[in-house]
């Protein structure tokens, strides 16, 4: 009927109300069957929920306690990690525990703990029995285990902050260890290499004393050291004792630095005592040199001085010194005996030494550093000092030889010398007593002192021998001679000094003939004059001294005639001033001048004999004078002051006009004319009263 209403488009209304009793009768008699199915379906729902619940808090339950079981040994694991982060890891997974883990299980446990009351709630309101979980899960088997995992949890926290705080400690240490052991060992890197260096057995001694106080400060350094060693061995004690996981490896290190340790320890003992023992050995030998040294210098200057002398070419001049050099030379060889001694000791210095060299192996890097002198050098020079000593000999004996040869030459020129040389001398002294003295006439004069010239001449051969001789002794290099005064240059000059005396005396005694015959003086005049000169011809000292004073006292009228004076034929100014006031002459200044400029027209400043005659022959004969000359030009010039060269060209020859012109100076006066001459100037010329 169902199909058939639902099969029509439009169902009628009377099927529809058939319809609607259908269902009506058919509900009303299912509703008793559905009460009944109701109730029982409640109670199996009401059943199935506390099933439900059991099984759930019996699932609950054995979760949470598998999760304690689980979670209760990994918090009771107290084996520590061996690095701070590992450690720190085990930290962030309690605290990631504490965090994420831990949290939903408590809600777990109280939500257990309410599905259990729940439960039980129900089944007594149900009429139903009490639940009871299975064995061990009971909510206080819950509780104990929970209160298991509290704990295990609250010690493991504490666990990990104490070991966290020890493997900081440890790490701390470790890395003071590494860094100091690091430290350390870079420090002795090379040390025991540097120790066991042998560079002093080639040092110097300066260098030894350098390597001792290098050591000294190396020695210095390693006892600075000896406060780290000992920090790492203590850091490395704590290390063990704090139960550090790399112990091993650094108890390994550390005792490697203390073995180092030691061993740099004795190292350094050992490089202090052959260092010491080198210095030692270096100072014996140092001295050793030094010694040498102070004895070999000297020594080998001794040496050298003695080659030198026994090689230098000695001069001699004499026997005396010939036998003062073979004197010395025989003290010099008396003395090689004990120099000989001292090259011995020199020697045993230096086989000393050598000996030490040998003995202890001692490596020499040089050779004596105070001296430059050496063994083989010393033994060389003596070797020359002993052959130069009999060549010595020989040439002291040659000299010897040569310098009695010498001393023969001598006495033979000296002999001639001390003849010819007062010879000279007397014959000098002779003529001039001849000149000064006046015995006879001047041509007695002449003829005496022409036999003197003959008879000097005659002496020439003599002079020609003492010449010969002293060719010899110049040949010979003979410079002195102690046999006589005389020198051959004394001998000649006083031979040539008694030729010219000789002539000029003779010329002087011709000049005086003819002055006496062109001027007619008298043999009586002259006397006089010579008289004259002779008295006032004194020392020519050119002052007034005692002399001069008595010159004055003779003119006064004191007899002095006894006093007899040094003549040498000349009078200075003031003698001959002396001379002409004592004959009568009236002389100022001027005048005076003027006369000594007519007998000492050379300006010597002494007057001579032939001078004196000269102007007293002028002053008392009939000359001519430069008055007169001036009056006979002025008479050429018709009576004029100047004369002109046409006057002098008409009245006098033509040589003479123009000697005359040529010499003449140009007039000045105020009456000048063009081309006048000072005929006045050109008169007092020529007798020498002013410049031509």
């Amino acid at each position: 009927m169902q199909k058939t209403l639902w099969a029509q488009a439009r169902p009628d209304e009377k099927g529809i109300m058939t319809y609607v009793s259908s269902f009506y009768h058919a509900f009303s008699g299912a509703q008793k069957a559905e009460t009944a199915a109701n109730r029982i379906c409640k109670v199996l729902a009401v059943n199935q929920e506390n099933e439900q619940l059991m099984e759930d808090y019996e699932k609950l339950a054995s979760d949470l306690l598998e999760w304690i079981r689980r979670t209760i040994p990994w918090l009771e694991n107290r084996l520590p990690e061996n690095t701070m982060q590992a450690m720190q890891q085990k930290l962030e997974d309690f605290r990631d525990y504490r965090r994420l883990h831990k949290p939903p299980k408590v809600q777990e446990k109280c939500q257990l703990e309410i599905n259990f009351n729940t439960l039980q709630t129900k089944l007594r309101l149900s009429n139903r029995p009490a639940f009871m979980p299975s064995e061990g899960k009971m909510v206080s088997d819950i509780n104990n285990a929970w209160g298991g995992l509290e704990g295990a949890e609250k010690g493991y926290e504490e666990w990990l902050l104490n070991e966290i705080r020890r493997l900081e400690r440890l790490d701390h240490l470790a890395e003071k260890f590494r860094q100091k052991a690091a430290i350390h060992e870079a420090w002795t890197e090379g040390k025991e290499e540097m120790l066991q260096r042998r560079d002093y057995e080639t040092a110097s001694l300066s260098e030894i004393k350098a390597l001792l106080k290098k050591h000294e400060a190396f020695e210095s350094d390693l006892a600075a050291h000896q406060d780290r060693v000992e920090q790492i061995a203590a850091i490395a004690q704590e290390l063990n004792e704090l139960d550090y996981y790399d112990s091993p490896s650094v108890n390994a290190r550390c005792q490697r630095i203390c073995d180092q340790w030691d061993a740099l320890g004795a190292l350094s003992q050992k490089r202090s005592e052959a260092l010491q023992r080198t210095e030692k050995l270096l100072e014996t030998i140092d001295q050793l040199y030094l010694e040498f040294a102070k004895r070999a210098a000297p020594f080998n200057n001794w040496m050298e001085g003695a080659m030198e002398d026994l090689q230098d070419s000695f001069i001699v001049h004499t026997i005396e010194e010939i036998q003062g050099l073979s004197s010395a030379h025989e003290q010099f060889k008396a003395t090689l005996p004990e120099a000989d001694k001292e090259r011995q000791a020199i020697l045993g210095i230096h086989n000393e030494i050598a000996k030490i060299v040998q003995t202890y192996h001692v490596n020499m890097a040089g050779s004596n550093p105070y001296t430059g002198i050496n063994p083989q050098e010393v033994n060389a020079k003596w070797d020359k000092v002993r052959q130069l000593v009999p060549l010595r000999d020989q040439s002291l004996i040659e000299e010897h030889a040569r310098q009695q040869n010498n001393e023969r030459l001598r006495r033979q020129f000296a002999n001639q010398a001390n003849v010819i040389g007062p010879w000279i001398q007397t014959k000098m002294e002779e003529i001039g007593r001849i000149s000064i003295e006046m015995h006879g006439t001047l041509e007695d004069q002449l003829t005496h002192l022409r036999q003197y010239e003959k008879s000097i001449i005659n002496y020439k051969p003599k002079i020609d021998q003492l010449e010969g001789d002293h060719q010899l002794i110049q040949e010979a290099l003979i410079f002195d001679n102690k046999h006589t005064n005389y020198t051959m240059e004394h001998i000649r000059v006083g031979w040539e000094q008694l030729l010219t005396t000789i002539a000029r005396t003779i010329n002087e005694i011709e000049n005086q003939i003819l002055t006496r015959d062109a001027k007619g003086i008298s043999q009586e005049q002259l006397n006089e004059f010579r008289a004259s000169f002779n008295h006032f011809d004194r020392d020519h000292s050119g002052t007034l001294g005692a002399e001069e004073f008595k010159a004055c006292l003779i003119s006064l009228g004191f007899d002095i005639a006894n006093d007899a004076q040094k003549r040498t034929g000349i009078m200075d100014a003031e003698d001959f001033k002396t001379c002409l006031i004592s004959m009568g002459y009236n002389l100022g200044e001027n005048e005076f001048s003027r006369i000594m400029s007519v007998v000492d027209p050379n300006r010597m400043g002494v007057v001579t004999f032939q001078a004196f005659i000269d102007f007293m022959s002028r002053e008392t004969a009939d000359t001519d004078t430069a008055d007169q000359v001036m009056a006979s030009f002025k008479i050429l010039a018709g009576d004029k002051n100047y004369i002109l060269a046409d006057e002098l060209r008409r009245e006098l020859p033509p040589d003479q006009a123009e000697y005359c012109i040529a010499r003449m100076a140009p007039y000045s006066g105020p009456d000048a004319v063009p081309g006048a001459l000072d005929y006045m100037s050109f008169s007092t010329a020529l007798y020498g009263e002013s410049d031509l």
